[in-house]
Formats: C-alpha cells, sequence, structure tokens
C-alpha cells in the first residue's frame, strides 16, 4: 500500500511537472511575435560562412540558394570553409569564384576534436561583414532568407539571431517521424527565447555580430568539443548579453535540410547534439534536462511494474494519455508557423518511440564517443 501510495505522488508530481514545463514552452513561443519587416534599404555587410566537409552531392543547390539571394551583393559575402574532403566538395565551390563565392581550405595536420568551431573562425577571422551568418552544406533557402534575417537586426540590433530550421522532403514514416520532433526542438529553442531564457538553438540558421563573437571569447572554452557552435555560443552570448537575443518568427527565414535517413545516422547526430550538455553552466537547463528523463522513465518504470500491479498500468496510461495532450498544444502552433501540421497524427506513435530515444541519448549521449562526418570523435 505505501508502495502504491508513493507511485501514485511521485507519478504526479513529475506529470503536473512536466504539463507545467510545456505550458512555458506555450507561453515562450506565443511572446514571439510573427515578424513583418518594415520597407526599407539595408545597409548591413554580411559574411555568410558554410563550414563542409564532403558535401559535393548537396553543396550546388546550396550555393545556387545563397546567390539567388534578393540582397544587395555588394553587401554580401559568402565564405566557405573545406573542412578536410575527401570528395568534390572544394572544386565544386571553387567553380562558383567568379560570382563571388569563397573558398578557405583548412589545412590542420594536428588532430582536433572541434573542427568545425576552427573552420568558422578562421572564417570570421577574414570576414568583411558586421553580421555572421552560419548555414549548412546541405541547406536550403528562399530568395527572401537573407534579407529578412538583416532587416531583424537593423530593426531590433540583437546581439545574436536564432531562426527557424525545418526538415523537407522526406521518404519515409522515420524521416516524418524526426520532422514532428525536430520542430519540437526548433519550438522549444525558440519559446526559451521568448521567455528570455535562451537554451537551444541551431547553427544551420544563426546569425550573430562578429562584434560580439570576440567580445564573448568566440568559441574559447568549449572549442575541444565537436559540437556546441551554435548552442554553447548562444549561452555565451545570453550571459554576456541578457535580453539581447531574438528569434525571427518569419516563414522566409526558414532554412530545410534533410532528416536522416537511417536509424544509425539519426542516433550519432543525437548523441552529438546530447554531448553538449556536459559543457552547460547554466545549471537550470541541465535540471530541466535531468527532470524530462525522469519524467519519461517514470512512464517506463510504470508501464512494466504493470506487469506485477494492474494499476501501474494504468499510471503509465494516463502520464502517456497527458503527455501527448500538451505537446499536441504545444506542437499545434509550431506545425502552423512551418505549414506541416499533417504532421501531427504522427504524435501519439512518436511519443512512444520519443520516449524509449529520451532515456537512451540522455546516457549515451554523455559518455563515450560517437562518429560525425567519418570521424570519431567525442
Amino acid at each position: 500500500m505505501e508502495i502504491l501510495t508513493a507511485a501514485n505522488f511521485t507519478t504526479l508530481a513529475l506529470t503536473l511537472l512536466y504539463i507545467t514545463v510545456v505550458i512555458t514552452f506555450i507561453r515562450g513561443w506565443r511572446k514571439l511575435i510573427n515578424y513583418t519587416p518594415m520597407a526599407s534599404n539595408n545597409t548591413t555587410m554580411v559574411s555568410i560562412i558554410i563550414a563542409a566537409r564532403n558535401e559535393e552531392a548537396n553543396i550546388s543547390k546550396t550555393i545556387q540558394d545563397l546567390l539567388a539571394q534578393d540582397y544587395d551583393p555588394a553587401l554580401t559575402e559568402i565564405i566557405f570553409i573545406d573542412d578536410h574532403s575527401s570528395d568534390a566538395t572544394g572544386s565544386i565551390v571553387r567553380s562558383f569564384s567568379t560570382a563571388g563565392v569563397k573558398l578557405i581550405t583548412l589545412n590542420e595536420t594536428q588532430a582536433l576534436n572541434s573542427y568545425k568551431k576552427k573552420a568558422i573562425q578562421t572564417a570570421i577571422g577574414t570576414a568583411k561583414g558586421s553580421l555572421i551568418i552560419t548555414t549548412d552544406a546541405d541547406c536550403r533557402m528562399g530568395p527572401h532568407w537573407l534579407k529578412t534575417i538583416v532587416s531583424y537586426y537593423e530593426e531590433h540590433r540583437y546581439k545574436m539571431i536564432s531562426s527557424p530550421v525545418a526538415y523537407f522532403e522526406e521518404q519515409s514514416f522515420f524521416e516524418r517521424a524526426q520532422s514532428l520532433e525536430f520542430l519540437y526542438l526548433i519550438g522549444l529553442g525558440a519559446s526559451t527565447i521568448g521567455n528570455q531564457k535562451p537554451s537551444t538553438c541551431n547553427g544551420a540558421n544563426l546569425a550573430y555580430e562578429k562584434a560580439a563573437f570576440y567580445e564573448v571569447g568566440g568559441f574559447t572554452g568549449i572549442d575541444d568539443l565537436a559540437s556546441g557552435d551554435d548552442e554553447l555560443l548562444l549561452h555565451k552570448m545570453a550571459a554576456r548579453y541578457n535580453g539581447n537575443i531574438g528569434f525571427l518568427k518569419n516563414e522566409e527565414a526558414i532554412v530545410y535540410t534533410h532528416a536522416k535517413p537511417t536509424l544509425a545516422e539519426f542516433i550519432q547526430q543525437r548523441k552529438r547534439w546530447a554531448s553538449k550538455s556536459t559543457r552547460y553552466k547554466n545549471k537550470s537547463i541541465i535540471v530541466l534536462g535531468v527532470f524530462i528523463w525522469l519524467f519519461n522513465l517514470s512512464i517506463v518504470v510504470n508501464f512494466f511494474a504493470g506487469f506485477f500491479n494492474p494499476h501501474f498500468f494504468i499510471l503509465a496510461l494516463l502520464q502517456l494519455t497527458a503527455k501527448i495532450a500538451i505537446e499536441f498544444l504545444f506542437l499545434s502552433a509550431v506545425t502552423k508557423f512551418a505549414k506541416r501540421t499533417s504532421l501531427l497524427v504522427l504524435l501519439p506513435v512518436l511519443n512512444v518511440l520519443h520516449i524509449i530515444y529520451i532515456l537512451y541519448i540522455g546516457i549515451a549521449g554523455n559518455s563515450g564517443k560517437y562518429t560525425w562526418k567519418g570521424r570519431s570523435v567525442r
């Protein structure tokens, strides 16, 4: 009887706390105003920086999208850094040199754990722009992407601007499920910025002042991690410039990329993302992550305990129902923004899979090595 009472109390407490957390996400998302650019002549010199490694299959389309931007070419600098590619990535970039696309070849003889940060920092050192914008070599963007970001920057003068990223061209149920889960992550990051407590962003669509990058010490202190060129830099910026981080809630600002085609690639990607948590200085983010992990663990514990006492099955079902319901409310708004509301039908199945994923990544992502771009890193 005492065990049941304790289980009931723990389950109720964790579930109510989880609902409260997601409600704060909903509020944070609603605080973000849908941005409409004012008609004005932009004057900001921009450097778009892309670190690329073995991207010959995708990079031409990315370059073409960048060259098609409706922003003044005289105020635009496009810099690619070839990170020791073993394919035709470098030669493809060079073929666009007459269009003004610049190529830096990374020649590091000493092994590094953070080649991407080294690549970005090297490019920033040569960049002419006062506003740095990073994206990835397999991303696609519409023609108004750059102008929308710059207009938002010139109106608000944020030190860092996080902009939305979404998956597209999914080929399977697995990839569509990733799209919904990824929109949850993008919405979560946006909502924390809306709540003035920035926690996460994505380097595939990130802008920041060059001067601010140097004022916070760039990647110093986080340069030994393979990942974190986005999120850990965000934390440094937020600590230095409280209230001066923005999220650009505008459809024209979305950058599109592809979901991982296989489970193995997906797991390696998420282990890399999770590895950043070992360097979080904001303890509240760590506490939040641990709590969410414990909430998901409690669902699994209640489910297996149900084989011994059916009451625990009821607890697990109630938790899962509450989880799906509150996440549906949050994702309804986020998917509407991204025009992907059709993905919501996957939420019940995704929730079950996501519980298993959260428990695994919570452990695996903070221990051991993972593979990224053909390298074993930690």
